[in-house]
């Protein structure tokens, strides 16, 4: 089995982390199913331990197309975990697909990543899956929350211009409009940049009600911080890749109040998660849990449940993974025609005294 995460760059903790996760999962499957007798295999049980091999696509989709033909060069491997980005997904995606390797990505939500195989000049088996909701869901709900909830009539929208960052802000900025609101402005930004003061101070000239950000919290940090420092009063509704403490670190005092949006929901919230949380600091203890390690350790327990049904067999994983109906951490994940999970469910969180807090969660104003 491969891992294509980004294990190095800017958002590297983010790739090391579900990459940790997903090593709880075939560590525990290896200590519980492997049979003692590979000529005598029981039902349920894996004939030799799995083996993962993780690769770095650095977050760029040029790395991301050379990690997948080294991959697919390799026949052991039966199925990929990843990529992170949507960006790096959708080309490799193309990669995997030539070669039959199924794919699940933990956290890429670019509707293309799934609906490309729907196509007529698409080919291949419709072998690429994903736990996470899409950015369509994500956009419109940040969309409906602002219009319907926030009541606000204007916003500017930005992106990091990645296919993750701009999707989602297209999404946004589609809903809002259809649900008469004004988007001031559409802008993009560069991916590394630091300073963008000069586009806020546009921005803040619009007197938009809020600044909605489709992007990751390396950049999304520092737009906030910025946008407080030459005035902006409103609000900040941003992306569920800025649901990280370090977004709250770059951010500062500006932090406070910012709305984010999660691709279903934190294992801290979330029952079904407590023996994952237990398991992660046990094998991890002192690291940082981060926002996406759940689904890295769902995705994997997936494929184990494949490979132990029906064995190491690309053809039979795919067609597994395409009625399986499988209950995790996440609730119960099925997956429709495309590929994309059935599992719907938006977390809005709002930083309230430093951390990020369930909107609903938070105290009611009397």
């Amino acid at each position: 089995m491969a891992i294509a995460l980004p294990l190095t760059g800017d958002i590297a903790s983010l790739g090391q982390g579900l990459e940790k996760s997903v090593e709880i999962a075939i560590e525990e499957a290896n200590a519980k199913y492997v049979s003692p007798d590979p000529k005598q295999v029981a039902p349920g049980m894996l004939p030799t331990p799995i083996e993962v091999v993780p690769f770095d696509d650095r977050s760029d989709p040029k790395e991301a197309v050379n990690v997948a033909n080294r991959i697919i060069s390799d026949p052991e491997f039966v199925a990929v975990i990843g990529h992170f980005n949507s960006g790096c997904s959708i080309p490799a995606s193309r990669i995997y697909a030539q070669a039959g390797l199924p794919m699940i990505t933990p956290s890429s939500s670019n509707p293309d990543l799934t609906t490309q195989q729907l196509s007529p000049q698409w080919t291949y088996p419709r072998l690429i899956f994903r736990v996470n909701t899409t950015d369509i869901v994500q956009g419109s709900w940040g969309a409906e929350f602002a219009r319907k909830n926030l009541k606000v009539k204007s916003a500017a929208v930005v992106h990091d211009k990645t296919a993750y960052g701009q999707g989602v802000a297209e999404e946004f900025k589609k809903r809002f409009v259809e649900l008469g609101g004004q988007a001031v402005t559409f802008e993009g930004i560069q991916v590394g940049d630091r300073d963008f003061r000069a586009l806020l101070t546009r921005i803040e000239g619009l007197r938009p009600d809020l600044i909605y950000f489709g992007g990751i919290f390396s950049e999304g940090g520092i737009l906030l911080r910025q946008a407080r420092d030459i005035g902006f009063k409103g609000y900040f509704l941003g992306s569920e890749a800025n649901y990280d403490p370090v977004f709250i670190q770059i951010a500062g005092p500006a932090a406070e109040g910012a709305l984010i949006t999660f691709l279903g929901s934190q294992p801290q919230w979330m029952p079904s998660a407590k023996e994952f949380l237990r398991k992660f600091k046990e094998r991890y203890p002192g690291l940082e849990m981060k926002s996406y390690n759940h689904y890295g350790f769902e995705v994997a327990n997936i494929l184990i449940d494949a490979l132990r049904h029906v064995g190491p067999d690309r053809k039979k994983i795919i067609d597994y993974l395409r009625h399986i109906k499988y209950t995790g951490i996440l609730g119960t994940t099925q997956f429709d025609e495309k590929g994309d999970t059935l599992n719907k469910t938006i977390t809005l969180f709002r930083v309230t005294n430093g951390q990020f807090l369930p909107y609903d969660l938070l105290p009611k104003k009397k």
